[in-house]
């Protein structure tokens, strides 16, 4: 008898417990004589069932959760004798928080080894490298632009105007540079996409590279995300060694490299421009504009600034083309966005949907109105800022 398990390894499962669950659940198999297979993922973004054990069966996933250490025997019997148990929440894709989102930019984040780049493969990564390797820079410029794709920083920026000023510019180095200083209270997408399918970020990173005539890019991501910067790390790693950085990339002419920056936490290195000179080794102090980043960014030279959502959004754009995003949303708000759950509220974690949901859907019916019971009195949008 052989069992494949699946538990998070992301941030948010760990301080609950995940880690001591994945260790407890190895136990109980090497007491049983059972061989087991625990894979490390990242989360699926439902935050009240962490630590959430998934089992694959020939049927598909099966989910357990909140599980603890105490209930690793029973749970393990129950696995071992097919029987049910009171953890038991049934096929994962069909969980009714998870079945009536949308995702495209989260759709491998819980199901895959971040780890892995075969895996990645597998679950269709890399698609929109090949297809934007084919295609050039201008078509890649016409994709990005059609896609509607608008920044996912907050500013709401279409991301084809701000590459094409880049890819127009003319100067002997230019640069990438993503934003993962997530900074705001509440705010966890980022960190969950960099920990759940880092490969992601780097996959549409490059295709922002080989666009505007790029070879280096930088991410800088906050001190506070010592998880995220270990797996973009090792994702960097793996992706080199595969063949998709470097000199060469997917089998091109074409060559792009990544480098992973720590920031100090700094609240204001949030914003572009201070995250530029933090890059550079100075003090983060907001620059005054113009010049903008497109035209005298990095050290000087012209650089895209997207934050982490709008480059893990490229791939499935290049991959399933610009109409396939643009059919999701409504007016100018094109495609599906990422929505964070938190604070006082019954069903806390990541919501992937279509530009047009309610606030009051949101909040009453897919959040599940507020953890204690009460009255909704207030609800804070888009961070302290908002």
């Amino acid at each position: 008898m052989s069992i494949r398990l699946y538990v998070s390894r992301d941030a948010g499962a760990v301080s609950v417990g995940a880690d001591e669950v994945a260790l407890a659940l190895e136990q109980a198999a090497a007491r049983r004589g059972v061989a087991v297979e625990i894979v490390r993922t990242g989360s699926r973004g439902l935050y009240w069932l962490e630590p959430l054990v998934e089992v694959a069966t020939p049927q598909g996933r099966i989910a357990f959760g909140p599980v603890t250490e105490t209930d690793v025997p029973s749970l393990f019997a129950a696995l071992a004798g097919n029987t049910p148990h009171l953890l038991r929440l049934g096929a994962t894709d069909e969980i009714p928080w998870l079945k009536r989102q949308t995702r495209l930019t989260f759709a491998r984040c819980g199901v895959i080894d971040p780890h892995s780049l075969d895996d990645y493969r597998v679950h269709g990564g890399y698609k929109g490298l090949a297809r934007a390797l084919s295609l050039g820079s201008d078509a890649i410029l016409d994709e990005v632009t059609a896609s509607g794709l608008r920044g996912r920083g907050g500013a709401g920026f279409p991301t084809g105007i701000k590459w094409k000023t880049v890819a127009q510019a003319k100067a002997d180095r230019k640069f990438i540079v993503c934003n993962a200083d997530e900074g705001d209270s509440g705010t966890f997408a980022d960190r969950m996409i960099m920990e759940g399918d880092p490969v992601l970020v780097i996959e549409g990173m490059t295709i922002a590279g080989i666009t505007v005539g790029a070879s280096k890019g930088y991410i800088y991501i906050r001190s506070e995300y010592p998880h995220a910067v270990e797996a973009m790390n090792a994702a960097i790693v793996a992706a080199r060694r595969g063949g998709y950085l470097g000199a060469n990339i997917g089998g091109s002419k074409r060559a792009f490299d990544l480098e992973v920056r720590v920031g100090a936490g700094a609240y204001v290195c949030g914003e572009e421009t201070s995250l530029l000179e933090s890059l550079e080794g100075r003090r983060g102090i907001v620059r005054a504009k113009p010049p903008l980043p497109a035209h005298h960014g990095l050290f000087g030279k012209p650089t895209v600034i997207n934050n982490v959502l709008s480059f893990a959004a490229i791939p499935f754009i290049l991959a399933e083309g610009a109409k396939a995003y643009a059919d999701f949303g409504m007016g100018r708000s094109r495609g599906t966005m990422p929505i964070q759950l938190a604070g006082n509220i019954r069903y806390g974690g990541l919501f992937e949907t279509a530009f047009g949901v309610t606030l009051g859907e949101l909040v009453d019916d897919i959040g599940g109105g507020t953890f204690t019971g009460r009255p909704v009195r207030a609800v804070q949008v888009g961070g302290p800022l908002g």
